[in-house]
């Protein structure tokens, strides 16, 4: 562990007013996320140092009041704690020139929903499991659909936006996947002819209230936590203001590698549907917004050369999303 990281872990306790029995590093990646059980009381805290530079610290309060308002309506999501003198966030040094914000949460055990699809597939039970979890995953998004577009935020309210420009813009808010080095100039061609196909068809359907408002933007299984047979949703660092069809379409793209995933597709339609209404029009778009998707991820990866991936899965991502980008320019 970086020695730094861990001063600064002790650095953000102090400000929350904690004595920590045991602090334990349990995640790096755009985060650097502890678990810390506090001496005496034994309560455990999730311990998050957020990536400096991609969220004010307006923003990460901002996070925390939509969090508020999705637990008032009933959906179980990560609790904040504050510091003694009121702030949810604390900036501590993790390096000579970087200063991070802190955050706290209570820790909730439980297991991470998505293990079901890294578990040998073929069993009609792992099978069934998993149908059940996009059936249920369906029904929370949806519910936080609900709550989204019935639900206006205060005034001092900052969030990023996942409109056109947010994810087809100049400077995408994941960064332009069409600079990868790994492309070919022909490739980036390509990237760039069906990135104003998308634009075009976004512009066209515009951002009509029934399916744009606040989203989760990264709402899949490995975002779900089940504990004492309730479902949680973790993880809101990229939630922002976006279409509901975005939203789907990241359950469906992380997931098409499940076992029987057309049948698990099904259910999480049927799941959403029991919940919140929605047409197939607008239903007609979510396949457009798994290449955008596709589009994010390689932006993503090549802002964070440092996140090293299993071999071969950038080429496949690659190879998809061209395809994709094929597919949508012959009109197929």
């Amino acid at each position: 562990m970086d020695s730094r990281w861990l001063s600064a872990a002790h650095q953000a306790l102090e400000a929350f007013g904690m004595e920590a029995s045991h602090l334990e590093l349990v995640g790096v990646s755009e985060n650097i996320t502890f678990r810390a059980v506090e001496a005496g009381s034994r309560q455990a805290y999730v311990l998050r140092l957020h990536r400096p530079g991609y969220h004010t610290a307006a923003e990460l309060d901002s996070e925390r009041v939509w969090l508020a308002a999705l637990r008032d309506s009933g959906i179980y999501v990560p609790t904040p704690i504050c510091a003694p003198d009121g702030r949810y966030f604390v900036p501590v040094e993790t390096g000579p020139s970087e200063i991070r914000n802190a955050g706290l949460n209570l820790w909730v055990d439980g297991e991470i929903v998505g293990v079901l699809l890294t578990q040998p597939g073929g069993t009609n039970e792992a099978l069934s499991e998993i149908s059940e979890s996009f059936g249920q995953l369906g029904g929370l998004m949806a519910a936080m659909h609900n709550q989204a577009t019935a639900w206006t935020p205060p005034s001092s309210f900052s969030r990023h936006r996942l409109d056109r420009d947010g994810l087809l813009g100049d400077a995408p808010f994941w960064g332009p996947f069409w600079e990868h080095p790994r492309l070919t100039a022909g490739e980036r061609d390509l990237l760039m002819a069906a990135r104003d196909a998308c634009r075009t068809t976004l512009d066209r359907y515009g951002e009509p209230e029934r399916t744009f408002s606040m989203i989760h933007a990264d709402l899949h299984l490995a975002n779900l936590l089940l504990s004492d047979g309730q479902l949680s949703v973790i993880d809101f660092d990229d939630a922002g203001f976006g279409w509901h069809q975005y939203d789907i379409a990241v359950a469906m793209f992380h997931s098409r590698a499940a076992p029987d995933f057309e049948t698990a597709a099904t259910e999480f339609l049927n799941g959403y549907r029991d919940v919140r209404a929605i047409s197939d029009d607008d239903l007609a778009l979510v396949p457009l917004f798994e290449l955008i998707r596709g589009m994010a991820i390689i932006g993503w990866k090549a802002q964070r050369p440092e996140v090293e991936w299993p071999d071969g899965q950038l080429e496949q991502l690659l190879s998809g999303v061209l395809g994709g980008c094929r597919r949508l320019l012959d009109g197929g």
